[in-house]
């Protein structure tokens, strides 16, 4: 498939690693330009681009941008065929993001995405740990495989999504619609813990969205004790061991 990433951080730069490694055609920008982006981002055939060129013939858009920014993107994305797969990778925090108030009051932060683009959403690799996506890519039957879990509204989305999960290295698993995407939030027990596809419908299963809130907020707080800014990215062993004990 043609897939057009904005972003090239963290997810977004490890997915045109994966994604180009698993024969797809990727095309990756940012928001300071093509000649920002890191060379690793590009080592194994992904293409550097402005944000207006990976959309040219993408099959798939993947957005792995900062939450807050979603909004930005509502012109560029207009132009796309009614079916482009649109995949929104992150996350609402609190912490790290102005606080918004229909999420505060309960809207999945998938739902509010989509409305702010005008254009249906699937959501993923939201839950699995920057380290975890770049380390821990697994071929397809490994008991030990991680999980991912997939949301989205239209079969089609979810059929793309689902499939460029496992061409990444992990475990899909349809977690349901956008309105019920808040299972999969930051703060619910699926949440950078490192399930398997045995254990992930039990954790969807025991996500609660109140305690979801008030358990982001323990373990920010923690975070930010720690590594004094929210900016720093910790190893694997940590985020994955201190989300285990707070949202598992």
């Amino acid at each position: 498939m043609n897939v057009g990433i904005i972003g090239s951080g963290f997810i977004g730069g490890t997915l045109a690693r994966l994604l180009s490694t698993a024969g797809h055609t990727v095309r990756v920008s940012n928001s300071r330009g093509p000649h920002t982006i890191d060379p690793d981002v590009l080592s194994t055939g992904a293409i550097a681009v402005t944000k207006e060129e990976a959309l040219v013939g993408a099959d798939v858009v993947i957005l792995s941008i900062p939450f807050v920014r979603i909004p930005d993107l509502k012109a560029l994305l207009e132009g796309l065929p009614e079916d482009s797969v649109i995949i929104d990778t992150s996350n609402y925090i609190p912490a790290r993001d102005d606080r918004l108030d229909a999420i505060e009051n309960g809207q999945p932060d998938s739902v509010w995405a989509s409305e702010q683009v005008g254009r249906p959403l699937a959501k993923a690799w939201n839950t699995i740990y920057s380290a975890s996506l770049n380390e821990a890519g697994r071929p397809a039957g490994d008991p030990e495989r991680i999980a991912v879990p997939v949301a989205a509204d239209r079969d089609h989305d979810r059929v793309v999504t689902m499939a460029l999960v496992e061409d990444s290295g992990f475990d899909a698993y349809y977690a349901g619609s956008l309105a019920e995407s808040w299972k999969q939030q930051c703060g619910t027990p699926c949440y950078c813990t490192e399930v398997t596809l045995e254990s992930l419908p039990q954790a969807l299963a025991d996500a609660d969205l109140a305690r979801s809130r008030k358990r982001q907020d323990l373990f920010f707080s923690v975070y930010n004790e720690r590594f004094g800014n929210i900016g720093t990215n910790p190893s694997r062993n940590y985020i994955v061991q201190l989300s285990k004990l707070i949202y598992a």
